[in-house]
Formats: C-alpha cells, structure tokens, sequence
C-alpha cells in the first residue's frame, strides 16, 4: 500500500528522513487511488450512504473567491432528511470552495475529492458565536465565547469526514495576526470539532493552517482518526496549532498521521481546574499509533495540561518524533486535581530532541481565580520501552510536585545518544518514584535500576480494545443527486 502524502517544499529534508523510517517500521498510510472516473468509485468508510449529492447542486461556485456558506447549509439540510433512509454524502468536486462554519448532521459523509480545498472565510461574519465549554469555564484565548470550528457538529451519530487526500485549509493567518495584536474577544476557531456524538471517522485528508486547534472531538466515543496530514508553520508565527486534541473522549483510535505543529502534535485533554473536575469526563482507552511528529516548540505527544477531567489507558506505539522539543510530556499543576494513569508507550523513535521525556508539576495558567490550589492531580503507572533517540540536549525533565509525587514511573529499553552540546544533567529528577531497566544514559537514584529483575520491560497491555475491531466498509460515490 502506498503511504500518501502531500508536504509542503519547506520540509523536504525532514520528509526524506520521515519516508526511511517510515519504510524501516513499515507503517501503512490510507490506500491512495487515482480516479479517472468522478462519476462512481469506492473509498472506506464506518458506514456507506444510500444518497449522494454534489455541492454544485446548491449553488456551489468553486472558484476560491465565492462564499459557499449557504451552498454548504443548503446541501446539508438536504441531505439530512435521509438519515432515517440510509444517510446522505456530500461530495466536495475538484475546486477552491471558500466558506465560513458549518454544520454536519448524523447519518452523514462529506467526501473531499482529491482536487477539492475547503478554505476557511477570512470574514468574521462567516463564522457564529458558541458559549464556552462546560469543562473549561472560558474560552482558552479569552474569557469570552469562542467562534464555531470550520466543520462542526454536535449531538451527531455516525459522521464521517474523508476524501482521496483532498484539502481543507483554514488560512489561519489572519487568525493568528489578530490573536497576537490581542484584537479578539473570543475564542479562534478550530478546523473541525465534534461534540456530544458517537461514531466519528476523519480521514484521508490533509488539514492546513488551522486558526487554531485542528481537530478536536471533545464528549465524544468511537472516534476513528486515519491517515491525516496535519500542517501548520513550525515558528512561532502560528500559535497553538495542535494537530489532534482528543477531550474528554472515550474509545480513539489515532493512526497513520503525519503532523508540522505549531504546538503539540497530539494534545490529550480533559477539561481546565474547577471546570473539568466538575464536569468529570475523562479520556480513555486511547490508541495513538505510527505517529510521524515534526514540532520544534512542543510535544509529540502531551497529556493536559488541561486533563482536571482524568486521562487514563493511553496506548502509543511505532512513532517517530523529527526535530520537536519533547518526546512524551506530561502537563499539570496544584488546582488541576484529576488524573493521568495507566499510560503506555513503545517503539517510539526520535532524531533531534531538546528533551526525550517531559513531565511538568508546576504548568500554571489557570482560567481564572477560583481553583483550589489543594487539588492535586494524581499521576500514576507511566511506562515507556522500546526508545531510540538521537541527538538530545537532555535525556528526561522529571519535575513531580511536592508532597504530591508522579509515582510508578516505568522506564525499560531506552538508548539515547547526546548532541554535540548537550546538558550537563541528563537525568532531573524531583518528587517522582519509579524504575527503570536497560537504560542509557543512567537515569537518576529515583528510578533505581532493577537489573536482571526486569528483564521483561515495562508493562504494554494485551488485551484489543473494542476501538482495534471497527473494520472499514467499501463505500461507493456516485454523483446522482439524491
């Protein structure tokens, strides 16, 4: 199977790197097909529909300059009326479709052609007011509302949002300019988010200068998340630009991406201090696997901060992090209260590292006055095994909290070879407890060595989470109008 993959020329050294590794571990990326014939072909999805329409049918004009807001609405509300009769799909032709935010329905496929790009309006009318998130209090840019994502939905069943890797780009940059002149009063938009639904799948497509988050399934289940490419600038110009931020979500299944981050590439979050613990949903049963991260400024991988709501049963493997500030990093502070636990990596491979793990006690930014700094989060049972990493400036930051330690840290089977400069403790270690096993450079007195004891490494669960078993159906597109 060809791994498919559109990337910007600015990337071409880090690319290259990318496709040997990816060959090295054999990851499979999305079956990429070459459509002749736009009238009827096959793509795979949760679930196929018995009605099709095109967005030309509702006054779509594709040429990049006309809003297609209403055209978008229009095909939608059409489409809806077949839920109850075997669904609706909505196929985005080949063309430039600028609109403003949407909103999906249930029983439903928006289906990007190859040569289609979605562009997000650059008009702030284009794009309506939310309230804020029950388990955040706020907005995270500004205490007020927050603007609806490009692609929304909410109280959905059965969504699925894929393509032949064609393009939705956010053209974030006026976004990004207004948030930094501190000229908004709400929120930026996220490029798609999904709330309070059940059988989600986004794939096969490449995602572009989000305004701010890029996908962000947040009170949700059954999520399946296949075969993105995930792009934004890597300098600061594009602030808070996460790829994938699962929140409060239960049942994900994160694969075959590759992301440029302007922030972390994956984000696990679950609500911010008084507001998420109130709420009380945790994400859970969590899978991230062949995971392609280039991000200088942040995570590959990154657990809360905002995590007030819990995170447990993260499972990460075959991944390989390029040029990114940290490998796996663990983010809270007193007032969070919470939980991250039963977290499990392996295989995991990085070039070019400031720290290849991360874990931080004191990661402040509150919402607001009213937390309760005796809300301290538990952190616990986290194993990480089978790590290569080359050229890191130091090998773990391991900063727990005071009389609230990160216990049963695991570390087995990891080499890390130093860059040229690299500092001078290589292990800093306080307020955690752990262990570790075959590792190098030796970690500190807090993770004691157990020698020949542990010869089986850190623990990796066995048992198939129900998220492994959701097989693909051969869905067929056919451009008679429902």
């Amino acid at each position: 199977m060809e791994f498919c993959r559109n990337l910007s020329n600015s990337h071409v050294i880090e690319v290259g790197f990318v496709i040997v590794l990816l060959g090295l571990l054999n990851i499979r990326g999305s079956t990429c097909r070459k459509i002749d014939n736009f009238e009827s072909f096959d793509f795979l999805a949760i679930n196929c529909r018995k009605h099709s329409a095109l967005l030309t049918e509702f006054g779509g004009i594709g040429d990049g300059k006309t809003s297609n807001t209403k055209a978008f609405k229009a095909a939608i509300d059409h489409l809806s009326k077949f839920a109850s009769d075997g669904g609706g799909q909505l196929i985005i032709p080949p063309g430039k479709w600028l609109t403003g935010s949407f909103n999906l329905t249930s029983n439903f496929t928006l289906y990007l052609h190859k040569d289609a790009i979605i562009l997000g309006s650059e008009e702030e009318s284009e794009w309506p007011d939310l309230p804020v998130l029950p388990s955040y209090g706020r907005g995270r840019d500004a205490p007020g509302g927050r603007y609806s994502s490009l692609i929304f939905g909410t109280n959905l069943t059965d969504v699925v949002i894929t393509g032949d890797n064609g393009t939705i780009n956010g053209q974030g940059a006026i976004w990004w300019g207004k948030f930094k002149k501190k000229e908004l009063d709400k929120t930026r938009p996220y490029l798609i988010e999904i709330m309070h639904s059940d059988q989600i799948q986004i794939s096969n497509l490449t995602l572009l200068d989000s305004p701010s988050w890029f996908v962000h399934p947040i009170y949700s289940s059954n999520i399946l998340i296949q075969g993105l490419t995930i792009i934004a600038p890597v300098d600061p110009i594009s602030p808070n630009t996460d790829g994938i931020n699962p929140d409060s979500c239960t049942h994900i299944r994160i694969e075959d991406c590759y992301i440029v981050s302007g922030d972390d590439c994956i984000a696990v979050k679950s609500g911010w201090d008084e507001y998420g613990i109130a709420v009380g949903m945790p994400t859970q049963h969590l899978i991230i696997r062949r995971l392609t991260c280039i991000s200088p400024d942040s995570a590959v991988v990154a657990l809360g901060s905002e995590m007030s709501g819990g995170i447990q049963d993260v499972r990460m493997e075959d991944i390989i992090a390029i040029n990114s500030e940290s490998g796996v990093r663990i983010k809270t502070a007193p007032g969070r209260g919470g939980f991250v636990k039963d977290i499990y990596l392996r295989r995991m491979r990085m070039e070019t590292m400031k720290y290849a793990f991360w874990m931080t006690g004191s990661y402040g930014n509150h919402p607001d006055d009213h937390y309760d700094p005796k809300a301290l989060p538990l952190i616990n049972g986290i194993n990480y095994r089978d790590v290569i990493a080359d050229n890191v400036k130091m090998a773990a930051n391991l900063a727990g909290i005071s009389k609230d330690p990160f216990t049963g840290l695991c570390f087995s089977n990891v080499t890390i070879t130093l860059s040229p400069d690299p500092k001078k403790l290589q292990w800093n270690c306080t307020d955690v407890e752990g262990i570790s096993s075959k590792v190098s450079p030796s970690p500190c007195a807090l993770l004691p060595d157990q020698g020949p004891k542990r010869t089986a490494g850190c623990p990796f669960p066995t048992d198939r989470l129900p998220i492994e078993d959701v097989q693909l159906k051969v869905c067929s597109i056919k451009t008679t109008s429902a």
